[in-house]
Protein backbone atom coordinates (compact mmCIF):
# COMPACT_ATOMS: atom_id res chain seq x y z
CA UNK A 1 0.00 0.00 0.00
CA UNK A 2 2.58 2.49 0.64
CA UNK A 3 3.99 1.86 -2.87
CA UNK A 4 1.15 2.38 -4.38
CA UNK A 5 -0.03 5.45 -2.38
CA UNK A 6 2.95 6.83 -0.54
CA UNK A 7 2.55 9.04 2.09
CA UNK A 8 1.75 12.59 1.10
CA UNK A 9 1.65 16.04 2.89
CA UNK A 10 -0.69 19.09 2.06
CA UNK A 11 0.13 22.69 2.62
CA UNK A 12 -1.56 25.08 3.85
CA UNK A 13 -0.02 28.75 3.64
CA UNK A 14 -0.87 32.30 5.24
CA UNK A 15 0.47 35.42 5.04
CA UNK A 16 1.72 34.64 8.89
CA UNK A 17 2.14 30.93 8.94
CA UNK A 18 2.16 27.76 7.24
CA UNK A 19 0.60 23.97 7.79
CA UNK A 20 0.48 20.62 6.16
CA UNK A 21 -1.65 18.52 6.27
CA UNK A 22 -0.32 14.11 6.29
CA UNK A 23 -2.00 12.40 4.00
CA UNK A 24 -1.04 8.31 4.98
CA UNK A 25 -1.37 5.80 2.81
CA UNK A 26 -4.48 3.73 4.30
CA UNK A 27 -6.35 7.48 4.19
CA UNK A 28 -5.69 7.74 0.71
CA UNK A 29 -6.58 4.70 -0.37
CA UNK A 30 -10.03 4.94 1.64
CA UNK A 31 -10.44 8.31 -0.28
CA UNK A 32 -9.88 7.06 -3.55
CA UNK A 33 -12.43 3.65 -2.76
CA UNK A 34 -14.88 6.24 -1.25
CA UNK A 35 -14.94 8.31 -4.54
CA UNK A 36 -15.01 4.98 -6.58
CA UNK A 37 -18.26 4.10 -4.58
CA UNK A 38 -20.22 7.36 -5.15
CA UNK A 39 -19.04 7.56 -9.06
CA UNK A 40 -20.38 3.78 -9.42
CA UNK A 41 -23.33 4.37 -7.68
CA UNK A 42 -23.71 7.38 -9.32
CA UNK A 43 -23.92 5.71 -12.71
CA UNK A 44 -25.59 2.52 -11.72
CA UNK A 45 -28.83 5.00 -10.02
CA UNK A 46 -28.80 7.04 -13.73
CA UNK A 47 -28.89 3.55 -15.14
CA UNK A 48 -32.04 2.17 -13.55
CA UNK A 49 -33.51 5.62 -13.69
CA UNK A 50 -33.64 6.11 -17.36
CA UNK A 51 -34.58 2.33 -18.00
CA UNK A 52 -37.53 2.92 -15.72
CA UNK A 53 -38.24 5.95 -17.89
CA UNK A 54 -37.82 3.61 -21.28
CA UNK A 55 -39.71 1.16 -19.47
CA UNK A 56 -42.81 3.46 -18.54
CA UNK A 57 -43.20 5.09 -22.21
CA UNK A 58 -43.41 1.64 -23.56
CA UNK A 59 -46.13 0.42 -21.26
CA UNK A 60 -47.81 3.73 -21.64
CA UNK A 61 -47.84 3.16 -25.56
CA UNK A 62 -48.67 0.18 -24.94
CA UNK A 63 -51.96 1.03 -22.88
CA UNK A 64 -52.59 3.74 -25.64
CA UNK A 65 -52.58 1.43 -28.67
CA UNK A 66 -54.57 -1.47 -26.50
CA UNK A 67 -56.77 1.68 -25.07
CA UNK A 68 -57.02 2.53 -29.08
CA UNK A 69 -57.69 -1.23 -29.82
CA UNK A 70 -60.74 -2.05 -27.31
CA UNK A 71 -62.47 1.79 -28.23
CA UNK A 72 -62.38 0.32 -31.91
CA UNK A 73 -63.77 -2.86 -30.62
CA UNK A 74 -66.40 -0.90 -28.76
CA UNK A 75 -67.47 0.91 -31.41
CA UNK A 76 -67.86 -2.13 -33.78
CA UNK A 77 -69.44 -3.75 -31.57
CA UNK A 78 -72.27 -1.23 -31.03
CA UNK A 79 -72.31 -0.58 -35.07
CA UNK A 80 -73.24 -4.72 -35.14
CA UNK A 81 -75.90 -3.98 -32.44
CA UNK A 82 -77.60 -1.41 -33.88
CA UNK A 83 -77.26 -3.33 -37.05
CA UNK A 84 -78.91 -6.30 -35.64
CA UNK A 85 -81.87 -4.14 -33.43
CA UNK A 86 -82.55 -2.52 -37.14
CA UNK A 87 -82.80 -6.28 -39.04
CA UNK A 88 -84.86 -7.63 -35.79
CA UNK A 89 -87.02 -4.49 -36.26
CA UNK A 90 -87.69 -4.84 -40.14
CA UNK A 91 -88.25 -8.61 -39.31
CA UNK A 92 -90.63 -7.67 -36.81
CA UNK A 93 -92.33 -5.19 -39.53
CA UNK A 94 -92.32 -7.76 -42.12
CA UNK A 95 -93.85 -10.43 -39.61
CA UNK A 96 -96.81 -7.46 -38.87
CA UNK A 97 -97.40 -7.78 -42.52
CA UNK A 98 -97.65 -11.23 -43.02
CA UNK A 99 -100.04 -11.70 -40.26
CA UNK A 100 -102.16 -8.95 -41.86
CA UNK A 101 -102.06 -10.91 -45.21
CA UNK A 102 -103.25 -13.87 -43.39
CA UNK A 103 -106.16 -12.47 -42.05
CA UNK A 104 -107.05 -11.07 -45.15
CA UNK A 105 -106.93 -14.84 -46.67
CA UNK A 106 -108.64 -16.55 -43.36
CA UNK A 107 -111.70 -13.94 -44.37
CA UNK A 108 -111.67 -14.92 -48.33
CA UNK A 109 -111.83 -18.46 -47.44
CA UNK A 110 -114.45 -18.21 -44.79
CA UNK A 111 -116.61 -16.16 -47.67
CA UNK A 112 -116.21 -18.93 -49.76
CA UNK A 113 -116.49 -21.27 -47.56
CA UNK A 114 -120.28 -19.59 -46.87
CA UNK A 115 -120.78 -19.31 -50.18
CA UNK A 116 -120.08 -23.18 -50.35
CA UNK A 117 -122.19 -23.91 -47.72
CA UNK A 118 -125.03 -22.01 -49.26
CA UNK A 119 -124.92 -23.69 -52.34
CA UNK A 120 -125.08 -27.09 -51.16
CA UNK A 121 -128.06 -26.10 -48.80
CA UNK A 122 -129.81 -24.90 -52.51
CA UNK A 123 -128.97 -27.95 -54.45
CA UNK A 124 -130.60 -29.86 -51.47
CA UNK A 125 -133.76 -27.96 -51.25
CA UNK A 126 -133.91 -28.42 -55.30
CA UNK A 127 -133.24 -31.83 -54.77
CA UNK A 128 -136.16 -32.56 -52.32
CA UNK A 129 -138.48 -30.09 -54.42
CA UNK A 130 -137.60 -32.50 -57.52
CA UNK A 131 -138.26 -35.51 -55.84
CA UNK A 132 -142.01 -33.94 -54.42
CA UNK A 133 -142.76 -33.05 -58.19
CA UNK A 134 -141.53 -36.22 -59.65
CA UNK A 135 -144.25 -38.17 -56.78
CA UNK A 136 -146.66 -35.73 -57.69
CA UNK A 137 -146.54 -35.94 -61.21
CA UNK A 138 -146.66 -39.94 -60.52
CA UNK A 139 -149.69 -39.65 -58.33
CA UNK A 140 -151.34 -37.41 -60.91
CA UNK A 141 -150.62 -39.90 -63.85
CA UNK A 142 -152.10 -42.65 -61.40
CA UNK A 143 -154.89 -40.54 -60.70
CA UNK A 144 -155.42 -39.83 -64.66
CA UNK A 145 -155.60 -43.66 -65.18
CA UNK A 146 -157.75 -44.47 -63.03
CA UNK A 147 -160.62 -41.62 -64.02
CA UNK A 148 -159.85 -42.62 -67.71
CA UNK A 149 -161.04 -46.31 -66.89
CA UNK A 150 -164.05 -44.82 -64.70
CA UNK A 151 -164.91 -42.93 -67.78
CA UNK A 152 -164.56 -45.50 -70.00
CA UNK A 153 -166.86 -47.43 -67.76
CA UNK A 154 -169.80 -44.36 -67.97
CA UNK A 155 -169.18 -43.30 -71.24
CA UNK A 156 -170.29 -39.45 -70.68
CA UNK A 157 -168.80 -37.59 -73.30
CA UNK A 158 -168.94 -34.59 -71.57
CA UNK A 159 -167.57 -35.16 -68.35
CA UNK A 160 -164.87 -37.30 -70.10
CA UNK A 161 -163.84 -33.83 -71.76
CA UNK A 162 -163.57 -32.33 -68.53
CA UNK A 163 -161.88 -34.27 -66.96
CA UNK A 164 -159.45 -34.41 -69.72
CA UNK A 165 -158.67 -30.65 -69.57
CA UNK A 166 -158.20 -30.45 -65.93
CA UNK A 167 -155.46 -33.17 -66.76
CA UNK A 168 -154.00 -31.48 -69.02
CA UNK A 169 -153.67 -28.03 -67.05
CA UNK A 170 -152.37 -30.22 -64.03
CA UNK A 171 -149.87 -32.13 -66.29
CA UNK A 172 -148.85 -28.65 -68.12
CA UNK A 173 -148.14 -27.04 -64.60
CA UNK A 174 -146.25 -29.65 -63.24
CA UNK A 175 -144.12 -30.05 -66.67
CA UNK A 176 -143.47 -26.32 -65.91
CA UNK A 177 -142.03 -27.11 -62.43
CA UNK A 178 -140.38 -29.57 -63.65
CA UNK A 179 -137.95 -27.64 -66.25
CA UNK A 180 -138.02 -24.79 -63.74
CA UNK A 181 -136.75 -27.06 -60.83
CA UNK A 182 -133.85 -28.42 -63.58
CA UNK A 183 -132.89 -25.49 -64.60
CA UNK A 184 -132.41 -24.28 -61.05
CA UNK A 185 -130.33 -27.34 -60.34
CA UNK A 186 -128.15 -26.84 -63.39
CA UNK A 187 -127.48 -23.35 -62.40
CA UNK A 188 -126.45 -24.37 -58.61
CA UNK A 189 -124.38 -26.93 -60.09
CA UNK A 190 -122.42 -24.54 -61.96
CA UNK A 191 -121.98 -22.37 -59.10
CA UNK A 192 -121.34 -25.08 -56.77
CA UNK A 193 -118.28 -25.81 -59.73
CA UNK A 194 -117.38 -22.52 -59.80
CA UNK A 195 -117.16 -22.69 -55.52
CA UNK A 196 -114.83 -25.70 -55.77
CA UNK A 197 -113.00 -24.33 -58.55
CA UNK A 198 -112.45 -20.87 -56.42
CA UNK A 199 -111.73 -23.15 -53.41
CA UNK A 200 -109.02 -24.85 -54.47
CA UNK A 201 -107.39 -21.45 -56.20
CA UNK A 202 -107.36 -20.31 -52.17
CA UNK A 203 -106.12 -23.11 -51.18
CA UNK A 204 -103.20 -23.31 -53.26
CA UNK A 205 -102.60 -19.58 -52.36
CA UNK A 206 -102.53 -20.96 -48.51
CA UNK A 207 -100.39 -23.16 -49.10
CA UNK A 208 -98.03 -20.28 -50.96
CA UNK A 209 -98.30 -17.86 -48.32
CA UNK A 210 -97.86 -20.85 -45.64
CA UNK A 211 -94.47 -21.65 -47.00
CA UNK A 212 -93.68 -17.58 -47.32
CA UNK A 213 -94.83 -16.95 -43.16
CA UNK A 214 -93.07 -20.04 -42.48
CA UNK A 215 -89.42 -18.71 -44.20
CA UNK A 216 -90.68 -15.25 -42.39
CA UNK A 217 -90.72 -17.03 -39.20
CA UNK A 218 -87.12 -19.03 -39.87
CA UNK A 219 -85.51 -15.51 -40.24
CA UNK A 220 -87.33 -13.77 -37.29
CA UNK A 221 -86.10 -17.10 -34.87
CA UNK A 222 -82.47 -16.89 -35.83
CA UNK A 223 -82.54 -13.04 -35.68
CA UNK A 224 -83.90 -13.50 -32.28
CA UNK A 225 -81.40 -16.75 -31.14
CA UNK A 226 -78.15 -14.17 -32.16
CA UNK A 227 -79.58 -11.35 -30.55
CA UNK A 228 -80.42 -13.43 -27.40
CA UNK A 229 -77.22 -15.82 -26.71
CA UNK A 230 -74.88 -13.25 -26.52
CA UNK A 231 -77.10 -11.32 -23.50
CA UNK A 232 -77.62 -14.45 -21.76
CA UNK A 233 -73.97 -15.28 -21.91
CA UNK A 234 -72.96 -11.85 -20.86
CA UNK A 235 -74.89 -11.93 -17.45
CA UNK A 236 -74.26 -15.76 -17.01
CA UNK A 237 -70.25 -14.91 -17.45
CA UNK A 238 -70.72 -12.11 -14.82
CA UNK A 239 -71.72 -15.28 -12.50
CA UNK A 240 -75.94 -13.79 -12.46
CA UNK A 241 -78.41 -16.59 -12.88
CA UNK A 242 -80.64 -15.48 -15.70
CA UNK A 243 -83.82 -17.05 -14.83
CA UNK A 244 -84.23 -14.94 -11.40
CA UNK A 245 -82.52 -11.81 -12.65
CA UNK A 246 -85.53 -12.40 -15.74
CA UNK A 247 -88.26 -12.56 -12.92
CA UNK A 248 -87.69 -9.83 -10.91
CA UNK A 249 -87.60 -7.91 -14.08
CA UNK A 250 -90.92 -9.42 -14.96
CA UNK A 251 -91.90 -8.85 -11.51
CA UNK A 252 -90.89 -4.69 -12.21
CA UNK A 253 -92.76 -4.44 -15.46
CA UNK A 254 -95.57 -7.04 -15.30
CA UNK A 255 -98.13 -4.51 -17.25
CA UNK A 256 -99.37 -6.99 -20.46
CA UNK A 257 -101.32 -6.44 -23.56
CA UNK A 258 -99.76 -4.33 -27.04
CA UNK A 259 -98.08 -5.96 -29.94
CA UNK A 260 -96.72 -8.52 -28.15
CA UNK A 261 -100.26 -10.22 -26.96
CA UNK A 262 -100.72 -13.74 -27.71
CA UNK A 263 -101.96 -14.64 -31.11
CA UNK A 264 -104.94 -16.85 -31.93
CA UNK A 265 -105.97 -17.07 -35.29
CA UNK A 266 -109.08 -19.45 -34.86
CA UNK A 267 -112.36 -17.94 -34.18
CA UNK A 268 -114.16 -21.25 -33.09
CA UNK A 269 -112.36 -21.37 -30.19
CA UNK A 270 -110.62 -24.21 -31.01
CA UNK A 271 -106.56 -24.99 -29.82
CA UNK A 272 -104.15 -22.80 -31.84
CA UNK A 273 -102.23 -24.02 -34.78
CA UNK A 274 -98.91 -24.52 -35.85
CA UNK A 275 -98.05 -20.98 -37.08
CA UNK A 276 -99.96 -19.26 -34.03
CA UNK A 277 -97.53 -21.88 -31.69
CA UNK A 278 -95.00 -20.22 -33.44
CA UNK A 279 -96.09 -16.82 -33.63
CA UNK A 280 -97.08 -16.63 -30.10
CA UNK A 281 -92.94 -18.15 -29.40
CA UNK A 282 -91.74 -15.43 -31.51
CA UNK A 283 -93.09 -13.16 -29.48
CA UNK A 284 -92.06 -14.58 -26.48
CA UNK A 285 -88.39 -14.20 -27.10
CA UNK A 286 -89.05 -11.24 -28.16
CA UNK A 287 -90.72 -10.41 -24.68
CA UNK A 288 -87.33 -12.10 -23.40
CA UNK A 289 -84.92 -10.07 -25.00
CA UNK A 290 -86.79 -6.76 -23.75
CA UNK A 291 -86.25 -8.31 -20.32
CA UNK A 292 -82.60 -9.15 -21.14
CA UNK A 293 -82.48 -5.41 -22.22
CA UNK A 294 -84.01 -3.92 -19.40
CA UNK A 295 -81.61 -6.25 -16.88
CA UNK A 296 -78.67 -4.93 -18.97
CA UNK A 297 -79.45 -1.20 -17.93
CA UNK A 298 -79.69 -2.24 -13.90
CA UNK A 299 -76.48 -4.16 -13.86
CA UNK A 300 -73.19 -2.57 -14.08
CA UNK A 301 -72.01 -3.52 -17.25
CA UNK A 302 -70.44 0.07 -18.83
CA UNK A 303 -67.53 1.58 -17.51
CA UNK A 304 -67.54 4.38 -15.48
CA UNK A 305 -64.90 6.56 -17.50
CA UNK A 306 -66.14 7.59 -21.13
CA UNK A 307 -62.97 9.50 -21.28
CA UNK A 308 -59.13 8.72 -21.97
CA UNK A 309 -57.92 6.79 -19.18
CA UNK A 310 -55.30 4.06 -17.95
CA UNK A 311 -55.75 0.69 -15.26
CA UNK A 312 -53.34 1.48 -12.62
CA UNK A 313 -54.32 -0.89 -10.04
CA UNK A 314 -57.07 -4.03 -10.50
CA UNK A 315 -58.89 -6.33 -8.24
CA UNK A 316 -57.40 -7.90 -5.78
CA UNK A 317 -54.51 -8.15 -2.98
CA UNK A 318 -52.18 -4.92 -3.13
CA UNK A 319 -49.16 -4.07 -1.12
CA UNK A 320 -50.55 -6.72 1.91
CA UNK A 321 -54.05 -5.62 1.83
CA UNK A 322 -56.79 -6.11 -0.34
CA UNK A 323 -57.69 -3.98 -2.73
CA UNK A 324 -61.54 -3.90 -2.86
CA UNK A 325 -62.40 -2.34 -6.70
CA UNK A 326 -60.46 -1.15 -9.69
CA UNK A 327 -58.41 1.76 -10.09
CA UNK A 328 -58.57 4.26 -13.34
CA UNK A 329 -56.10 6.92 -13.78
CA UNK A 330 -56.97 10.35 -15.58
CA UNK A 331 -56.81 13.83 -15.99
CA UNK A 332 -57.81 16.19 -12.59
CA UNK A 333 -61.90 16.49 -13.90
CA UNK A 334 -62.50 13.98 -15.62
CA UNK A 335 -66.63 13.21 -15.87
CA UNK A 336 -67.25 10.31 -13.77
CA UNK A 337 -70.64 8.18 -14.88
CA UNK A 338 -72.92 5.92 -13.41
CA UNK A 339 -72.53 2.08 -14.79
CA UNK A 340 -76.59 0.92 -14.30
CA UNK A 341 -79.66 2.77 -13.51
CA UNK A 342 -80.07 3.01 -9.45
CA UNK A 343 -80.29 5.33 -6.39
CA UNK A 344 -77.94 7.40 -5.01
CA UNK A 345 -77.83 5.37 -1.38
CA UNK A 346 -74.63 7.79 -0.35
CA UNK A 347 -72.90 11.34 -1.43
CA UNK A 348 -70.38 12.86 0.65
CA UNK A 349 -67.07 12.59 2.45
CA UNK A 350 -65.79 9.03 4.06
CA UNK A 351 -62.69 7.94 5.69
CA UNK A 352 -59.94 6.64 3.26
CA UNK A 353 -62.49 6.99 0.25
CA UNK A 354 -62.39 10.85 0.08
CA UNK A 355 -65.79 12.04 -1.86
CA UNK A 356 -67.52 9.20 -2.23
CA UNK A 357 -70.67 7.85 -3.98
CA UNK A 358 -72.79 5.24 -3.42
CA UNK A 359 -75.54 3.53 -6.00
CA UNK A 360 -77.94 1.32 -5.08
CA UNK A 361 -78.79 -1.55 -8.12
CA UNK A 362 -81.34 -4.21 -8.35
CA UNK A 363 -80.44 -7.52 -7.87
CA UNK A 364 -78.40 -6.74 -4.54
CA UNK A 365 -75.94 -4.94 -6.25
CA UNK A 366 -74.08 -1.81 -5.16
CA UNK A 367 -70.96 0.27 -7.02
CA UNK A 368 -69.26 3.05 -5.34
CA UNK A 369 -67.23 5.83 -6.96
CA UNK A 370 -64.33 7.47 -4.72
CA UNK A 371 -61.67 10.25 -4.44
CA UNK A 372 -63.76 12.71 -6.47
CA UNK A 373 -63.46 16.32 -6.36
CA UNK A 374 -66.32 16.99 -7.10
CA UNK A 375 -69.70 15.16 -6.85
CA UNK A 376 -72.98 16.26 -8.89
CA UNK A 377 -75.32 13.70 -7.34
CA UNK A 378 -77.66 13.72 -4.08
CA UNK A 379 -78.92 10.80 -1.58
CA UNK A 380 -82.25 9.53 -2.81
CA UNK A 381 -81.83 10.75 -6.87
CA UNK A 382 -82.63 8.28 -8.91
CA UNK A 383 -79.37 7.47 -11.94
CA UNK A 384 -79.34 6.18 -15.39
CA UNK A 385 -76.60 4.30 -16.66
CA UNK A 386 -74.14 7.01 -18.38
CA UNK A 387 -75.19 9.95 -16.06
CA UNK A 388 -72.32 12.50 -14.75
CA UNK A 389 -72.35 11.95 -11.35
CA UNK A 390 -69.09 13.09 -10.54
CA UNK A 391 -65.52 14.34 -11.56
CA UNK A 392 -62.58 12.67 -11.24
CA UNK A 393 -59.91 13.96 -8.21
CA UNK A 394 -57.86 13.19 -5.30
CA UNK A 395 -59.57 13.47 -2.44
CA UNK A 396 -59.02 10.72 0.54
CA UNK A 397 -56.46 8.35 0.74
CA UNK A 398 -54.86 8.35 -2.78
CA UNK A 399 -51.48 8.81 -4.31
CA UNK A 400 -52.93 10.65 -7.31
CA UNK A 401 -55.61 11.91 -9.70
CA UNK A 402 -57.70 8.49 -9.98
CA UNK A 403 -61.16 6.62 -9.68
CA UNK A 404 -61.27 3.88 -7.12
CA UNK A 405 -64.20 1.69 -8.48
CA UNK A 406 -66.00 -0.88 -6.72
CA UNK A 407 -68.78 -2.91 -7.12
CA UNK A 408 -70.38 -5.12 -4.31
CA UNK A 409 -73.02 -7.49 -4.68
CA UNK A 410 -74.91 -8.73 -1.57
CA UNK A 411 -72.69 -6.70 0.41
CA UNK A 412 -69.36 -8.42 -0.52
CA UNK A 413 -66.72 -6.98 -2.92
CA UNK A 414 -66.52 -8.90 -6.74
CA UNK A 415 -64.18 -7.96 -9.42
CA UNK A 416 -65.69 -4.90 -11.28
CA UNK A 417 -63.64 -6.39 -14.45
CA UNK A 418 -65.89 -9.53 -14.66
CA UNK A 419 -68.97 -7.14 -15.49
CA UNK A 420 -66.71 -4.82 -18.18
CA UNK A 421 -65.46 -7.95 -19.75
CA UNK A 422 -68.69 -9.77 -19.71
CA UNK A 423 -70.37 -7.35 -21.51
CA UNK A 424 -67.06 -6.67 -24.10
CA UNK A 425 -69.18 -8.32 -27.06
CA UNK A 426 -72.33 -7.31 -26.47
CA UNK A 427 -71.53 -3.17 -25.99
Amino acid sequence: MARAFPERRLFLRSDTETRFVRLSPSTQAIALSGSALVVGWTILASAVVLMDSVASDDLRDNAAREQAVYENRLNAMSTERDQAFAEARAAQERFTAALDQISDMQSELLDSETRREELEQGMEIAHAKLRDAIVGRDAALAQKAQLASQVEGEHDPILDGALLAEYQTTIDLLAGALDSTASQRDDMAGEAEEAEQFAEEMILEAQLKEDRNDRIFAQLEDALTISVEPLDKMFRSAGLDTGTLLNSVRRGYSGQGGPLSPISFSTKGEAPDEASLRANGILERLDEMNLYRLAATKAPFALPIMSNFRFTSGFGPRWGRMHQGTDFAGAHGTPIHTTADGTVSFAGRQSGYGNLVKIKHDFGIETRYAHMSAIHVKVGQRVSRGDRIGDMGNTGRSTGTHLHYEVRVGGKPVNPMTYIKAARNVF
